[in-house]
């Protein structure tokens, strides 16, 4: 029997508990209690049995209900008695505080008396040891004037916890309603053991003789989890769950199903990707290590029919980007088969050369040869001065007419992009509001989340099915991003160019082909690239080519044929980027 259970989600999901042992199979249980935030609301519910009869109402109510939606859930069975049964004894434990309601749990039994003083700002309703701690923290919580857990330096809290453990037993739980903090007890005599869950899945079922729990029973999404037991359940669907026991003394921070900090017995830490000590996802702001390039990009386009092409016209978007941080050097474009060439620049800015060919031809050749200078700064460096940087953010009437292309969703069915709004609002939620924050959040994700793999999408594919099917290739990820951003209301267009990815680098996708990318619109910023293929932001190994909404806008190469071909068509792509001197 799990004594102590809880589960953080990214954004809200609906779990069914069917409590096992109350079925009079075994002995009963002292006592259980639910604990969620109904809808991600700052308000608690609390469902709580002290010496439950077998099959209850309770019992049968949290197994059925489909109201359990809530980013944060936790579970408590009693199997040991601290003071009288009753509502006051019996966990998990609910205080108001900083116009949020708290809950509290806990595994053990302190063998020392923790005195709270009779000057305490919170006292203790019933008589267990478990109540005492809760006034103790959020006593401390109050006197340093922080409303939320996001308001604390999670190694302060670390030491809080740390020192309670001297009076005896603690493993336990506390929670705002939007971060959740475990702690592993320090002696080891009772272990915490941590499961994530990451999407794609279609039933996720976990229990024991005593507790089943269904992730799934009333609704599944493309979202992540992360289970804390202090027993590991058994796997009772077909997904592969990983159990890991925390090691004693281990504190750990999560947000929307997400570990962002795990804390070890004297104060080392370990937060998500490297950052600040409060509690944030994204990476933190460091000095840049690029370095400004030469480089060369050689894009060669074959293109063979079986039968000649007797008329066409043809559409190229191959000369790179030059502005202040990229700058072209020499740019050459050869054609294999002579026609009418019209030079100009499209309504996105992009060079373009259309070309109009009127003599049959049964291969068409197009190569490039571009020598461009990338000397682009910290991309991180980049936090405006006096312009809004929280979500959601503020344009002006002209500046939202401009920007109006690129903030408008893909057209998918509403109910889709619905969940693809609560999707991108769970990183809003993880970061605080905080604009780059997210972004980065977001970035990161997609590429510890998604697998990179060929093959699998077309370029019909929808931002939709790459999130539920979780993977995909770099043209997939960056609509995916897209179209969070927009729904998010932050401008976002698509990039077409390239990628230098240097000798065997090991941390990006490798290919000999073309790359995409998004831009994002920061106020008094600019147009900032994001690559969530590789998880970083743009500077100078990108070479940008073409901008659009979407890859139609941006494609390097496309073409329409008015007459003649037909059979079988070949097509052959080469890119090579190398650095010079």
């Amino acid at each position: 029997m799990p004594n102590l259970l809880a589960m953080s989600f990214e954004g809200s999901l609906s779990p069914s508990f069917d409590l096992r042992c109350l079925r009079g199979n075994g002995p009963l249980p002292d006592g259980w209690g639910l604990g969620f935030y109904p809808e991600g609301e700052q308000s608690a519910s609390v469902l709580k049995e002290p010496a439950p009869p077998v099959g209850g109402t309770r019992s049968t109510l949290v197994k059925t209900w489909d109201r359990i939606h809530s980013p944060i859930v936790v579970l408590h069975m009693r199997a040991a008695r601290w003071g009288a049964v009753s509502d006051a004894n019996t966990q998990p434990f609910s205080r108001s505080w900083g116009k949020r309601d708290w809950m509290f749990l806990h595994a053990g039994s302190l063998t020392e008396r923790l005195e709270l003083g009779e000057d305490a700002l919170f006292e203790p309703v019933g008589s267990t040891d478990t109540e005492a701690i809760f006034c103790e923290l959020l006593a401390k919580l109050a006197q340093r004037r922080c409303r939320s857990l996001h308001e604390l330096d999670v190694a302060v809290l670390h030491g809080w916890l740390e020192e309670l453990n001297g009076l005896g037993v603690l493993t336990c739980g506390i929670t705002d309603g939007q971060d959740l903090v475990m702690h592993a007890d320090r002696s080891g005599d009772q272990p915490l053991f941590v499961c994530e869950i990451v999407p794609p899945y279609d039933s996720v079922v976990l229990g024991d003789d005593d507790v089943q729990v269904d992730l799934t029973l009333h609704g599944a999404k493309a979202r992540r989890a992360v289970i804390l037991s202090t027993h590991p359940l058994r796997p009772e669907s077909n997904f592969d769950f990983r159990w890991r026991q925390l090691d004693p003394g281990t504190t750990l921070v999560l947000r929307q199903g997400l570990i962002v900090a795990e804390l070890t017995p004297g104060g080392r830490q370990f937060i998500q990707n490297d950052g600040p000590r409060r509690i944030h996802t994204a990476a933190p702001v460091r000095p840049s290590e690029a370095q400004a390039r030469l480089l060369e990009i050689r894009h060669r386009t074959s293109y063979r029919y079986e039968r000649p092409i007797e008329r066409s016209t043809h559409l190229f978007r191959l000369q790179p980007v030059h502005d202040r941080v990229q700058r072209v050097a020499s740019f050459q474009l050869d054609v294999s088969v002579e026609g009418r060439r019209i030079d100009y620049d499209d309504v996105f800015g992009n060079r373009a050369m259309r070309l109009l060919l009127d003599k049959p031809f049964s291969e068409l050749t197009i190569e490039s040869l571009a020598t461009v200078l990338t000397t682009d700064t910290d991309p991180l460096q980049f936090r405006p001065m006096h312009a809004r940087t929280t979500i959601p953010l503020n344009w002006m009437p002209w500046q939202r007419h401009m920007l109006q292309p690129y903030l408008l969703p893909p057209e998918l069915p509403e109910s889709q992009l619905v969940e693809l709004h609560e999707y991108a609002m769970t990183f809003v939620e993880r970061n605080g509001y905080d604009l780059i924050d997210t972004l980065l959040d977001m970035n990161q994700s997609i590429f510890r989340d998604y697998a990179y793999k060929q093959g699998v999408t077309t370029l019909h594919t929808t931002p939709f099915e790459i999130y539920t099917d979780r993977k995909g290739v770099c043209q997939d990820f960056t609509n995916l991003l897209i179209c969070l951003a927009r729904l998010l209301g932050i401008p976002a267009r698509y990039v077409c160019g390239y990628l230098w990815t240097g000798p065997k680098h090991h941390n990006r996708v490798m290919a000999e082909a073309t790359h995409a990318w998004a831009q994002v619109y920061l106020p008094e910023v600019g147009w900032k690239g994001f690559d969530p293929t590789n998880g970083i932001l743009t500077q100078t190994d990108h070479i940008r080519v073409a901008v659009g909404r979407n890859y139609v806008d941006a494609t390097p190469t496309s073409g329409t044929i008015y007459a003649g071909g037909g059979g079988a068509e070949t097509l052959e792509v080469s890119v090579t980027v190398d650095e010079t001197a």
